[in-house]
């Protein structure tokens, strides 16, 4: 079975993409190759990962009609027209999201290939709801997707895939404890607050943490590893004089994000789906705080749906004060049973092995049924 993935721009497309083309491989012998932006995320970590990647000149389009959104389609329209070979030769095509998968889609609408789509985010991308309408299926994370797609589109709940370390925390969490406690140098009698803004870092959590020190300064039993963004530790650190009896660890890039989830008591964290794939996987209650910025703001949807569920608390980003974050941090350690039930309510919605109902729904469009 021949493969081909298309789309990316940011590392939360590309990890995902990536495990169900390891899955693929591993059960059905599948040869997978991708197709991305040449100055994408997708460039650097495809090849990296042993698969081979071809660049295409894609830039991403504006929701409004300009002059660097029509510019943008042109360009869409040449690379669909020198990736159609290869999509041509294909037993299916995934498309991953991002306008990066705009050539793909367009060149198995071509082609007539069988097009399978990942949406990752409970709003729909412009690129996956326009190729919804050809797409032989639509692998989605959040149940409220659906409602965002045409009308007689086919979709699935696979979830999003993490990483196999991620999802081997559950079982293996009393002994990545002790590790992460040597690895960030944590207190065993503390309670542990890991605060996430994603790879990148957030300035707004960096900031209402620095500014939460001195009020908790007094607080034996708390411990705060704080994810700042490669680069951004600096703020924080000015401040750990003041930390009084608080332990306080700004951390540029967590590297074993297995061992930051393992530990966590609770998590503050920014709300992108493979966030929330990692958190609700590991079973971690959560006080969300939605990126407010995002694409047609679908991090507070991603968040709402889990908040319906019992798995996470919301705090808009507008409403996070230094005071709200000791607020919420409190109420949530002080009340074990709400933890426990918000930490059932996140395995129950998570999908472990995404990667492989992913890659058992490809090979099925692969040999003409769904």
């Amino acid at each position: 079975m021949n493969v081909v993935v298309a789309g990316g721009g940011t590392a939360g497309h590309v990890f995902p993409a990536i495990a169900m083309a390891d899955a693929l491989r591993e059960r059905h012998g599948a040869t997978v190759e991708f197709l991305g932006a040449a100055d994408g995320q997708e460039a650097r970590l495809v090849p990296a990962a042993g698969y081979p990647f071809t660049p295409l000149r894609i830039r991403s389009a504006q929701t409004r009609v300009s002059m660097r959104s029509l510019g943008a389609l042109r360009m869409a329209r040449a690379a669909a027209v020198r990736c159609r070979p290869q999509v041509a030769w294909a037993d299916v095509v995934v498309g991953i999201g991002g306008f990066a998968s705009a050539p793909g889609a367009m060149a198995a609408r071509r082609t007539r290939r069988p097009l399978v789509l990942i949406e990752q985010n409970s709003v729909p991308g412009v690129v996956n709801r326009i190729a919804a309408r050809w797409a032989r299926v639509v692998a989605v994370v959040f149940e409220a997707t659906t409602a965002s797609l045409p009308p007689r589109v086919r979709t699935e709940r696979t979830g999003n895939p993490v990483r196999r370390e991620i999802v081997a925390v559950p079982s293996r969490r009393p002994a990545l404890i002790e590790e992460a406690r040597r690895c960030f140098g944590l207190d065993a009698d503390r309670r542990t607050v890991v605060v996430l803004g994603g790879s990148q870092g957030a300035q707004h959590l960096d900031e209402v943490v620095a500014r939460a020190i001195e009020p908790l300064r007094d607080r034996r039993d708390l411990q705060l590893v704080v994810s700042t963004g490669p680069g951004r530790e600096s703020p924080l650190e000015a401040v750990l004089p003041d930390a009084g009896d608080l332990l306080v660890r700004p951390i540029g890039f967590i590297e074993r994000m297995d061992l930051a989830l393992a530990v966590a008591d609770v998590a503050v964290a920014r709300s992108g789906a493979g966030q929330i794939a990692e958190l609700t996987v590991c079973g971690v209650p959560a006080i969300l705080v939605p990126y407010p910025h995002a694409t047609e703001n679908h991090q507070e949807a991603n968040a709402r749906e889990l908040e319906r569920l019992g798995a996470a608390e919301i705090v808009l980003d507008v409403d996070l004060t230094p005071a709200r974050f000791v607020e919420r941090i409190d109420a949530l350690l002080g009340d074990p049973a709400r933890r426990a039930a918000m930490a059932d309510a996140a395995a129950r919605w998570a999908r472990p092995d995404a990667d492989d109902r992913l890659a058992d729904l490809v090979a099925a469009a692969a040999g003409g049924s769904v």
